[in-house]
C-alpha cells in the first residue's frame, strides 16, 4: 500500500506525544501501513520503540507552531525504509498531526464494509427534556465520582450527597431551562445529526447504523451499547461529537465505555475504535467559517466587530497536571478558523475565553465574563460570540450566551451583540463527519482478548483504554471539575464546604475536651478524666 506522509509534529508532553491523526485530518490515532509486520498500523507500542531507536526527541508540552524540518525528519525515516519513495514532507501542520493519504476509493470502501456490520456510536453529554426532568438529569451529573470525587472512606455518601445537591440546585437550573422553552433541545438536535449521518455515510457507499448514546440522561451510553449488541454491529467506530478532545468531556464518556467493555466479552472482542477529536478537519473549519461570515454581514459594519470565541472551560489541573490536550486543541482550533476567514478577506480583531466555570477551583483563562467586561471597557461596540466547543443548541448557547451574557455586554458598554449558531446539521459539516468515519475504517481493530487487564502492546491506537491511558493516566489524582466537598487539608478545603466540615470537626473535639462528654469519650477514644 502506497502511504504519503504530509506532516507531523511532536509539541505534547512524554505522556502524550503519541497522539497523531491519520487520513487526512481523520483524527483517529492510526498513524501509517507500514510495510513490516512488526510496524503494523495502529501499534503505539512499536512506534514507540521506532521513534525510542531513533533517538526522536519527545517535546515538552507547549503548544508550538514549529514542525520536524525535513533534514531530521527524513534521516529518521531513511534507514527504516518504510515508505514509498524517500524525501522530505511537503506540508505541515501544528499540534501533533500526521496526516496519511491512503487513497482510498469506492472500492476499497465496499472492501471495508464486505460482510460487516459498521455501528457508529456518537457521544455527548445529554440534558433534561423537561422541567421534571431537571433533578434527576442533575443527580445523574452529580453523582459521577468525574464530578465529584470522595475520598475512599467516604465514597458511600456518593448518591445521598449527589441526590442533596441535586434538589438544592433544581430549581434554579429549571429557571434557566424554563427560559429556553422548558428543557433541552440536545436530545433531538444529537437524532437529526444521527439520521444525517446515516444519509450521508449511505451516500458514499458505507451503509452504517448510528447510535447516540448520553452521558448523564437519555439515551444514556448502557442503552446504545445495549442496541448495537442486538443488531450485532462487528466494527464499531466512536464519535464524541466533542470538536476538541478533553479528559472531562470525551473522557468522561470514554470512562464510562471502558468500565462497560470490560464487563462484556462480546463488547472487549469488539472491534473499534475512537476518533477522539476533529477540530482540525477541513469540513468543519470550513463550515465554523461559512456561519461566521453570514452572520458578521448583519452587522452594519461588519469590519469592526469583534469576534469573541467562547469555548467551554475546564479546571487548569486537567492542563497542567494532567497534561490534557484542550487548550492547545482549541487555541489551534481558532488559528485554523482564522486563516479560513483571512483566506476570504475577514480580518478582524479576535479573542479566546473560557466560559461556565463552577465553584472556586481555577479553570482555564480568560474567563469569558471577566473578558467582556473588559472589551466593553475598552470601547468594543460591536461583539459577535461564537461558540466554539458546541455543535448543538443547548443550555450553554440558548440561556448563558444569548441572554446571561449578552446583558452583561449591554450593561459593560458593547452595543451590538449577535451569536453564530451552532453548526447543528449543516450539511458540509454533516459530510465531513461521515468523510472521517471512513476514513477511520482502516484503524478499526480488535481488542481480541477477554482480559484488557492481560492486553499485550499491539494496541489500536484509537481504542478507548489507550487512549484513557494516554490522556488520562492521572486521572485517579485530578480534582474534580466541580468541588463540591472533599474532606481534609487539601486544596478543596479552600472551598465554603470544605472549610465548613473542618470546622464542625474543630468545634466537636472543642466541646469534646472542655465538656469532657461527647461520642469520642463514650467511644473511649478520648479517655475521661474524673
Amino acid at each position: 500500500m502506497v502511504v504519503e506522509v504530509l506532516a507531523l509534529s511532536l509539541p505534547a508532553p512524554a505522556s502524550q506525544w503519541e497522539r497523531v491523526s491519520s487520513s487526512h485530518q481523520a483524527s483517529t490515532r492510526g498513524v501509517m501501513e507500514m510495510a513490516a509486520p512488526e510496524l503494523r498500523v495502529g501499534n503505539i507500542a512499536c512506534l514507540d520503540k521506532l521513534l525510542q531507536t531513533t533517538g526522536f526527541p519527545r517535546e515538552s508540552h507547549q503548544r508550538s507552531k514549529s514542525c520536524i524540518n525535513h533534514r531530521h525528519f527524513s534521516s529518521w525515516l531513511e534507514p527504516y525504509s518504510l515508505f514509498e519513495g524517500k524525501g522530505p514532507p511537503e506540508k505541515y501542520s501544528s499540534c501533533v498531526k500526521a496526516f496519511v493519504a491512503t487513497g482510498a476509493q469506492d472500492s476499497d470502501r465496499k472492501l471495508l464494509v464486505a460482510n460487516e456490520k459498521i455501528g457508529v456510536l456518537l457521544l455527548n453529554l445529554g440534558g433534561p427534556e423537561t422541567l421534571d426532568d431537571v433533578q434527576p438529569f442533575l443527580f445523574n451529573l452529580f453523582a459521577d465520582p468525574d464530578i465529584i470525587r470522595l475520598p475512599r472512606l467516604f465514597r458511600f455518601l456518593q448518591k445521598p450527597l449527589a441526590q442533596f445537591i441535586s434538589v438544592v440546585r433544581a430549581p434554579k437550573s429549571k429557571e434557566g431551562y424554563a427560559s429556553i422553552g422548558g428543557g433541552s433541545p440536545l436530545r433531538k438536535i444529537t437524532d437529526a445529526q444521527a439520521e444525517e449521518l446515516r444519509k450521508a455515510l449511505e451516500a458514499k457507499n458505507v451503509p452504517a447504523k448510528v447510535y447516540v448514546g448520553m452521558r448523564y440522561w437519555h439515551p444514556f451510553t448502557e442503552e446504545a451499547i445495549e442496541q448495537i449488541k442486538k443488531d450485532g454491529i462487528t466494527k464499531l467506530v466512536v464519535l464524541p461529537l466533542y470538536p476538541q478532545f478533553s479528559i472531562s468531556t470525551s473522557g468522561s464518556s470514554l470512562r464510562l465505555l471502558e468500565s462497560i467493555f470490560r464487563e462484556d466479552e462480546y463488547l472487549v472482542n469488539m472491534q473499534h475504535t475512537v476518533i477522539p477529536s476533529w477540530y482540525q478537519r477541513e469540513g468543519y473549519i470550513k463550515a465554523m467559517a461559512n456561519l461566521i461570515e453570514k452572520e458578521l454581514q448583519n452587522f452594519e459594519s461588519p469590519g469592526e466587530v469583534m469576534m469573541f470565541f467562547s469555548a467551554h472551560g475546564v479546571p487548569l489541573a486537567y492542563v497542567e497536571e494532567a497534561g490534557d490536550p484542550y487548550k492547545a486543541e482549541m487555541e489551534e482550533c481558532v488559528d485554523l478558523i482564522m486563516e479560513e476567514l483571512e483566506r476570504r478577506r475577514i480580518r478582524n480583531a479576535y479573542t479566546l475565553a473560557y466560559q461556565s466555570r463552577v465553584g472556586p477551583v481555577e479553570w482555564l483563562k480568560p474567563y469569558t465574563d471577566e473578558t467582556i467586561i473588559d472589551l466593553g471597557q475598552k470601547g468594543i461596540k460591536s461583539l459577535l460570540a461564537i461558540p466554539i466547543s458546541f455543535v448543538s443548541e443547548h443550555i450553554e448557547t440558548l440561556e448563558e450566551i444569548d441572554v446571561e451574557y449578552k446583558e452583561l455586554a449591554l450593561e459593560s458598554g458593547i452595543e451590538k451583540f449577535r451569536r453564530v449558531p451552532a453548526l447543528g446539521c449543516e450539511p458540509l459539516f454533516i459530510s465531513d463527519l461521515a468523510d472521517a468515519v471512513i476514513e477511520s475504517l482502516p484503524y478499526v481493530g480488535a481488542m481480541a482478548v477477554s482480559n484488557l487487564e492481560a492486553r499485550q502492546s499491539l494496541v489500536p491506537l484509537g481504542s478507548v483504554e489507550e487512549l484513557l491511558a494516554t490522556y488520562d493516566s492521572q486521572r485517579r489524582e485530578l480534582p474534580p471539575p466541580v468541588v463540591v466537598w472533599e474532606w481534609g487539608w487539601t486544596k478543596s478545603a479552600e472551598t465554603w464546604n470544605g472549610r465548613a466540615a473542618m470546622l464542625a470537626v474543630l468545634v466537636l473535639l472543642v466541646l469534646e475536651v472542655t465538656t469532657g462528654q461527647g461520642f469520642l469519650h463514650q467511644w473511649g477514644v478520648i479517655p475521661s478524666v474524673h
